[in-house]
């Protein structure tokens, strides 16, 4: 985790020398807590004139967020964000943006968020965790590259896999959430794709040994000039790859 946090600082330091700080573009979910607390810490220890000149530029953009939950909702990934950044870090809300889950008309919702990291010029580093489908953002197989932003309904696995935040129980997930397609993921600057843990060694494997498969939408960032894969000794599994 050191390691994706010393390069995911330099970066934040380089854009902010170059005076062209693009937006980050950022994940939820266990995998990427103690990645925030990390970041979070490191930032805090800069000068002070430095950590001022970031919170006033900060500009980052979530990868998705449930259909149906206000901000406010605890399970929310705006919750979330909250949490482990926006106050941690003593950022304002409206400097760390997600998918308006709580619209009347989500798909219009989904079509605002995608045109609002347009007008902010794109993506810089885009932080991702893997499903235990595949699933990179709420990106459900199959799906290709061309995807965009969109509403999607999740599948059991995806819905059992977030379970732990809705009192453990895969009901109480929403069946549905607006996430950014592979084509704004793949339209970022850079790619940071964090898999931790053994139960992801299985599809890691896969995602790594296909070259784009619509059952493994993970598969699809190997095609990326700059992707960076950040994985434990457990997720690696004891075979490699």
């Amino acid at each position: 985790m050191e390691a994706v946090v010393d390069q995911l600082e330099q970066g934040v330091r380089d854009s902010l020398e170059q005076q062209a700080f693009r937006p980050l573009g950022l994940a939820t979910g266990r995998t990427m807590e103690p990645l925030y607390a990390a970041l979070v810490s490191r930032l805090r220890d800069w000068p002070t004139d430095r950590l001022q000149l970031l919170r006033q530029r900060w500009l980052s953009f979530n990868l998705d967020e449930y259909v149906g939950l206000s901000p406010e909702h605890p399970s929310s990934f705006s919750a979330f964000m909250g949490h482990h950044l926006v106050r941690p870090l003593g950022l304002h809300p409206a400097q760390v943006l997600l998918p308006d889950g709580a619209a009347a008309d989500p798909e219009a919702a989904a079509d605002h968020f995608a045109a609002e990291i347009r007008s902010a010029g794109g993506i810089g580093s885009q932080l991702l965790g893997l499903g235990s489908n595949g699933h990179v953002g709420f990106n459900e197989p199959p799906c290709g590259p061309d995807m965009r932003c969109r509403v999607v309904r999740l599948s059991p696995a995806t819905r059992s896999q977030n379970a732990p935040a809705f009192q453990g129980s895969p009901g109480l997930v929403p069946e549905q959430a607006i996430t950014l397609g592979l084509h704004e993921i793949l339209a970022a600057n850079e790619l940071h794709l964090i898999v931790t843990g053994a139960p992801k060694a299985g599809i890691l494997r896969k995602a790594l040994d296909l070259d784009g498969d619509p059952e493994v939408p993970a598969s699809w960032l190997r095609r990326h000039p700059k992707l960076w894969l950040w994985v434990d000794d457990a997720a690696w599994g004891e075979e490699g790859h």
